[in-house]
């Protein structure tokens, strides 16, 4: 079994398990397996376990499935680019790809209830997986939770704890809990399982495309799940010689809540009050993203409501019935082209995240 010791990204200390270092830094697996074998020809290529077709890349055990994973990866002419349909993953989000990977950690972590704070799509896919797993969990959300996400928690059989105030006092009451032993925390932000899941979207894309990565992915960034597991996913790739390039990865934020866009331009005007998913002003692994797009000659922007809303209006127009969080990727691209830092003919991929149902 590959080693499942975590490490600091700051100081450098290891732990078995351990949700945040003494000194307060993110944890990663010390290890992170690469295939010990050439590049598959992608048309044989046996994609039947999901996201777990992937396992050599992944350092946990096995998690409970639902058959996450391998989304569809459609033309969007209208927008010229590929659209990545994470919204049909089992729970409506591409939460599901964390969810899986962390159920399995805490499982192998011998875990009996878990704890999660989320503004409702990580939440709903933690509860979701516990339920499969057989595992307690409470989720806590903010109070004005949407009524669809609050269901899909109560419904899985766990138990939502509405808390007042905005995402970060949701999260400082999640992490009182979680000191007081209320359970293992399966975090989203904070836990390395997480972000192995989200590095499945890689994998997916760059079988879908046969091993050709796009020019660029344009991606939602909050605490920055999606992007920073497609940052790893990529890299993992590249070192395994399955792929030759990197994409560059362009980050969309909510303008009033852009901590990784507000290092790299003047801040946006306004608050972004559409984009509820994405609202956080202080992500976990900030320094990790930064170095991420730059190393990747990425990018992130401040996108306001106005643009969130045309868009969203524009893509369940074509079909694509997203929730309005959704809408700041295609948003974004628009203005990536606008600003010039996309060119005409720009090979690019989107995800477009989660469900309208849930919106």
């Amino acid at each position: 079994m590959t080693d499942a010791t975590l490490v600091c990204a700051s100081c450098g200390r290891t732990y078995a398990d351990r949700w945040r270092c003494e000194c307060g830094g993110p944890l990663d697996f010390a290890d992170r397996p690469l295939p010990q074998r050439e590049r598959p020809d992608p048309g044989g290529f046996d994609t039947r376990d999901g996201l777990w077709s992937f396992a050599p890349f992944l350092p946990v055990e096995r998690g409970p499935s639902l058959g996450e994973g391998m989304t569809p990866l459609v033309p969007a002419p209208t927008w010229d680019a590929g659209f990545k349909l994470e919204y049909v993953s089992p729970t409506g989000s591409f939460k599901d790809r964390g969810a899986t990977t962390t159920l399995g950690r805490a499982i192998a972590c011998g875990a009996d209830r878990v704890v999660e704070d989320s503004s409702g799509n990580a939440g709903a896919a933690i509860a979701t997986y516990a339920a499969r797993a057989g595992l307690d969990a409470d989720i806590y959300v903010p109070a004005s939770v949407k009524a669809a996400k609050l269901r899909a928690i109560e419904r899985a059989g766990a138990t939502p704890v509405r808390i007042e105030g905005d995402r970060a006092a949701v999260t400082e009451a999640c992490l009182d809990a979680v000191e007081a032993g209320a359970g293992w925390y399966a975090s989203h932000s904070w836990n390395p399982a997480f972000f192995e899941g989200t590095a499945t979207f890689a994998y997916e894309l760059a079988l879908q495309r046969d091993w050709n990565p796009p020019d660029a992915v344009v991606m939602p960034l909050g605490h920055g799940t999606l992007f920073l597991g497609t940052y790893r996913g990529f890299r993992s790739l590249v070192d395994a010689g399955w792929i030759d390039s990197m994409p560059r990865l362009l980050g969309a934020q909510a303008a009033g809540y852009a901590p990784i866009a507000s290092e790299l331009h003047p801040a946006a005007d306004g608050e972004n009050t559409v984009a509820d998913g994405i609202q956080i002003r202080a992500p976990t692994r900030k320094r990790q993203l930064l170095d991420a797009i730059a190393e990747t000659n990425g990018d992130a922007i401040a996108v306001g409501e106005d643009a969130v809303r045309t868009e969203l209006d524009r893509l369940h127009a074509n079909g694509f019935y997203v929730e309005p969080t959704c809408a700041i990727a295609p948003a974004a691209l628009a203005a990536y082209r606008e600003r010039g830092t996309l060119g005409p003919d720009a090979d690019v991929v989107v995800p477009l995240t989660g469900h309208g149902l849930k919106g």
